[in-house]
């Protein structure tokens, strides 16, 4: 049905659904199918303008102050509908209290002080060398500038906002010549004689590249991967180079296994494509579908999915992804763990991280379907590399009852009616809820 759906709706719906928190997620889609199912009654589908629809749900809320005098309001119009035999009250009920008066006003001030005292911890209360680094950077401005002075400031900004700075003019060019260095969480102002040029990082890519080939040392190269990553952001250079510094540093991160730094990646390589770089951003589309398909993140795949092209949808890695989706909304286990053996790219190591689930309610569904089932044929079906593989994952699973359990691993029966049960405990408790180190 979504098919037949005007193109406007659809981007009305996408619009609402990224403006969801957790604060308003029910009444926001509750309001969702009330509005879209008064519209298909009517047969207003096709003439309503979506652009124009607003959400109550979605809607500002007031300030906090507008809210107490609202709710000060309230309570008079209320009270004086209580007593609409008191003469006096009647007369005098439009008029705020003194005593509410007062104490709105007090709270007001309250909340004024708590924010100050948090704008003032926010900035100044990093200790001196922050303070001391800000004005570094104002001297340092104000001194490569034509004058001094902000007004000269004005006369060279955009037409239209006499307060802008092209910081361009300002921004850091470094002169290490170092090919590699350690990552340094900076503290204060950077320094150009610490930061390597555009030239320098390009080699030192070339470079680890080849130690990565070579030896593997993920710990020191993920170091390396992100002091150029540090180098980049310093000096704004966002371009095709730093599109493939993030890209490289995502798949290494995939094959390490480390999760926190490929999520890092990912999330800047999105930014980055959003820009028009240039990049592999096919693959790494499909990735985030996969890693979305990880989290059980079902309103976030829906978004990206529905923002897909026809052209996107037909490329093999993408393509390769949502048929795992499919699988999975479906159930269909024979085709998920047929998708996870022959993944394009590094899809698989993605799939790593939820496979276990999926053989385990695959098991489920099994042991449901059979009476008994030999070791090797569970090894073939959910994609185990050997019988011994799938016969430790049983046993930690709490599934491991056997017709004959003396056996050889590759020889073993399972009886499915016994693990029926521990299965699905194993289930609630392990998998009930995903886990995603270093999500964004």
């Amino acid at each position: 049905m979504s098919e037949a759906w005007p193109p406007q709706l659809k981007d009305w719906v996408a619009k609402c659904l990224g403006q969801i928190t957790d604060s308003n997620k029910e009444q926001v889609q509750a309001e969702l199918k009330q509005v879209i199912g008064e519209a298909f009654t009517n047969k207003t589908l096709w003439t309503t303008d979506w652009n124009g629809v607003q959400l109550q749900s979605l809607m500002p809320k007031l300030p906090l102050q507008q809210q107490l005098k609202r709710k000060l309001r309230d309570k008079h119009i209320a009270n004086k509908k209580k007593k609409p035999g008191n003469k006096n009250h009647s007369t005098y009920s439009n008029i705020p209290d003194v005593n509410d008066q007062a104490a709105l006003n007090r709270r007001a001030e309250r909340f004024q002080r708590e924010h100050e005292i948090e704008r003032q911890k926010l900035h100044g209360g990093q200790g001196s060398s922050q303070v001391t680094a800000h004005s570094n950077l104002i001297h340092r401005i104000q001194s490569n500038s034509r004058s001094g002075s902000p007004a000269s400031w004005g006369n060279e900004a955009p037409e239209g906002n006499d307060r802008s700075v092209d910081w361009d003019r300002y921004s850091i060019v470094g002169t290490s010549q170092q090919l590699f260095k350690d990552y340094l969480r900076l503290t204060t102002e950077p320094d150009p004689k610490d930061i390597r040029p555009y030239r320098v990082l390009e080699k030192t890519l070339i470079e680890l590249k080849k130690r990565w080939r070579q030896n593997n040392d993920y710990p020191w190269i993920c170091n390396q991967f992100k002091s150029i990553r540090q180098d980049l952001i310093v000096q704004r250079i966002n371009n095709e180079f730093t599109v493939q510094v993030y890209e490289i540093h995502a798949r290494m991160a995939l094959e390490a296994a480390d999760m926190v730094e490929y999520n890092q990646c990912q999330q800047m390589l999105k930014n980055l494509y959003e820009m028009g770089i240039r990049g592999c951003n096919d693959e790494f589309t499909a990735y985030r579908i996969l890693l979305l398909l990880h989290g059980m993140n079902r309103s976030e795949l829906n978004l990206l999915v529905g923002r897909l092209t026809g052209k996107q949808k037909q490329q093999s890695a993408i393509k390769h992804a949502l048929e795992v989706q499919r699988a999975m909304s479906t159930n269909n286990y024979h085709a998920f763990f047929e998708y996870y053996s022959n993944s394009p790219n590094m899809g698989a190591y993605i799939m790593d991280h939820f496979v276990d689930r999926e053989r385990t309610k695959a098991l489920m569904v099994i042991s449901k379907a059979y009476i008994q089932l030999p070791i090797a044929f569970i090894q073939d079906e959910l994609a185990f590399e050997n019988a011994a593989q799938a016969a430790t994952f049983i046993t930690q699973h709490r599934a491991a009852f056997y017709q004959n359990p003396d056996a050889a691993d590759e020889q073993k029966v399972l009886d499915c009616r016994p693990a029926q049960l521990p299965l699905a405990k194993v289930f609630d408790e392990k998998y009930r809820k995903a886990t995603i180190k270093g999500a964004i």
